[in-house]
């Protein structure tokens, strides 16, 4: 009796509390709301470092293609696979003969002699070469990855 006699003195109801916790909630998401939306923050900041990293940017997309030894991954067409090296040579002759501003490449792969041509940096270049070649070269050829040597121009890096 002396306790609720004291609850009902000093205004210890339950709706009472639920009514300050209900504010006190109120009030705290306010609080927060209000400081994040006046927060701002103002970056000052030089123009030139774009432009450095756009151009650091390219300088990555190629140098992502580049190995260890100063070679691109590229793709080359294999016009030969022989087990005979008098053949494998007769072709890179043939093949200079009638194309000699294109490089030619005879590779030694235990136990054949590959004949291989062209230094390609996309794949459809080569194909559209493939067609060139097919004009005077009556054996298949085929597209296949290699590492080419292959000199990044200047405009690749902006």
């Amino acid at each position: 009796m002396y306790l609720i006699l004291a609850k009902s003195c000093l205004g210890f109801n339950l709706q009472n509390i639920m009514k300050y916790l209900i504010l006190t909630i109120c009030l705290t998401c306010g609080a927060i709301f209000f400081a994040q939306a006046a927060d701002t923050i103002i970056v000052h900041k030089d123009s030139r470092v774009d432009v450095l990293a756009e151009k650091q940017a390219a300088i990555n997309k190629v140098t992502a293609r580049m190995t260890s030894n100063g070679l691109f991954k590229g793709y080359r067409l294999q016009v030969l696979n022989t087990r005979s090296r008098d053949e494998a040579f007769k072709t890179k002759t043939i093949l200079l003969e009638n194309m000699p501003d294109v490089k030619v490449y005879v590779l030694y792969q235990s136990p054949y002699f590959k004949v291989r041509v062209g230094n390609f940096v996309n794949r459809n270049e080569a194909e559209n070469f493939k067609k060139e070649l097919s004009l005077f070269y009556t054996q298949p050829a085929y597209v296949v990855d290699d590492l080419i040597e292959y000199i990044p121009k200047a405009d690749e890096f902006q």
